[in-house]
């Protein structure tokens, strides 16, 4: 049995009344149930008394839920109608990268009818100067831009990028410099027209984005980033759909943050001598990079930085402390190599003292290194000498009357001197004997009588 609820949808073109064909113009002059998709647009006009969706995207959290809420508010409009036909006015073509009119195609409930329309296309066709067939162009949505694009060399025609985060999801998929070409159309077919081409690491943040925006891409220089965008997306969705993950603020995940990264540094403990370790590895740098991931993400929520943003950032903080790599500077051994880049980060971040930016809450051992190393770097380092009276009469450690905190922590001090200049991690040897003397002390609990937990 056919649907007898009917569903007609119509294009209003990209831009101005010229675009919107005559059959178009009659049908919404003579309908008394139409909608539109949005009156955000320049010809919505035409249709003044027509019902819109734009609620539906202020109140729904993603965009497929959109689409989706606008497909069944239609069918149900068509079964209350009477047998007349509703009329669903879309931006452009109701053909290109409509997702609700897929919606209602796929639905057996209504029967629906397209009329021919000018699309977004046409006109970008026209101001590129370009034969889309010969030129071999692919037109992809940009919410879903790595996934649709992945292998893509272009060239690239990018609709849907009405928003930062749609650009700086783009640009995070295309690992590319200012060679990489970005023409940014808006507002095409309107006395507001714009047409520029903007360099590529600035894509996300010279352009106002709107609901008239797309982007083309000439030809593509660097592999999309498939992966990498789809864990993005996903933290993009966990912050839309998952009760915990909405809740969680920068601080709220301190925590996690910090024993995500202590797990990453155990399993690089085991990797001399465990050949399930890069196993393990490659999980924990997953959940290392979730929490990255979702900081970035609540960065970007407010405005301040994408993930783009930080990638970006690292790239060029690495270029720029690499001179012997990337400049005319000389570098011949590591230690070299240290030396230029504490010297430039001290100027990049206008510090006064080569111990500025130290974290403090770094574990008391691992701080103590750093600030030794540090030290040493300046040409200020601990005395050998001081390390070793401070080693010669470690006695001193046992007698309780002359024992405080002043003295333990002198004697800490040049233990970890001592291992520092020996190319020894104290933190790292510490963590260790601990893990074997607990090892030892389970054995020992699980009945083994041969284990003297305390001495290795």
């Amino acid at each position: 049995m056919s649907p007898t609820a009917r569903v007609v949808v119509c294009g209003l073109g990209p831009g101005g009344h010229g675009d919107v064909t005559e059959a178009t113009r009659a049908l919404l002059a003579s309908t008394p149930h139409c909608f539109l998709r949005t009156r955000r647009h320049p010809s919505a006009d035409l249709a003044p008394g027509a019902s819109t969706f734009d609620h539906i995207y202020d109140r729904a959290d993603r965009l497929d839920e959109v689409y989706r809420d606008i497909a069944d508010a239609l069918i149900d409009a068509a079964e209350r109608s009477d047998g007349e036909p509703v009329v669903y006015a879309v931006p452009g073509s109701p053909l290109v990268l409509e997702r609700s009119v897929r919606h209602l195609r796929d639905d057996p409930r209504i029967e629906v009818e397209l009329l021919p329309a000018v699309s977004f296309l046409d006109t970008a066709w026209a101001r590129l100067g370009i034969d889309p067939v010969e030129a071999s162009v692919r037109l992809i949505d940009g919410h879903v831009f790595a996934g649709a694009a992945a292998g893509e060399r272009g060239p690239l025609l990018v609709a849907h990028t009405h928003a930062r985060w749609v650009l700086s999801d783009i640009k995070l998929a295309i690992d590319a410099g200012s060679e990489q070409k970005a023409i940014v159309l808006q507002r095409l077919g309107t006395p507001d027209e714009s047409i520029v081409e903007v360099a590529w690491p600035d894509l996300d943040r010279v352009v106002e984005p709107d609901h008239l925006t797309s982007i083309y891409l000439p030809e593509v220089t660097a592999p999309v980033a498939q992966e990498l965008q789809a864990a993005v997306d996903l933290v993009r969705r966990l912050r839309q759909g998952c009760p915990w993950d909405r809740e969680q603020t920068h601080a709220s995940l301190r925590p996690f943050l910090l024993e995500e990264s202590y797990e990453v540094l155990e399993v690089l403990d085991r990797i001399d001598g465990d050949d399930d370790a890069y196993v393990d590895l490659e999980e924990e740098l997953g959940d290392l990079l979730f929490q990255v991931l979702l900081h970035a993400e609540l960065a970007g929520e407010v405005g301040e930085f994408s993930i783009a943003d930080v990638a970006r950032t690292m790239h060029d903080k690495l270029v720029s402390r690499h001179p012997h790599v990337f400049g005319d500077a000389d570098a011949s051994d590591a230690a070299s190599v240290v030396a230029n880049w504490e010297q430039i980060k001290k100027a990049e971040k206008q510090r006064v003292s080569i111990m500025d930016g130290i974290p403090v809450g770094l574990p008391a051992l691992s701080l103590t290194q750093k600030v030794l190393e540090k030290a040493q770097r300046s040409g200020r380092g601990v005395d050998p000498a001081w390390v070793e009276a401070q080693l010669a009469s470690p006695a001193t450690l046992l007698d309780d009357l002359a024992l405080d905190e002043g003295v333990l922590g002198r004697h800490l001090v040049a233990v970890v001197e001592r291992a520092r200049r020996l190319g020894l991690d104290a933190e790292s040897a510490l963590r260790r004997a601990t893990g074997d003397a607990r090892a030892r002390y389970e054995r020992a609990e699980g009945g083994d009588p041969d284990v003297n937990w305390v001495i290795g």
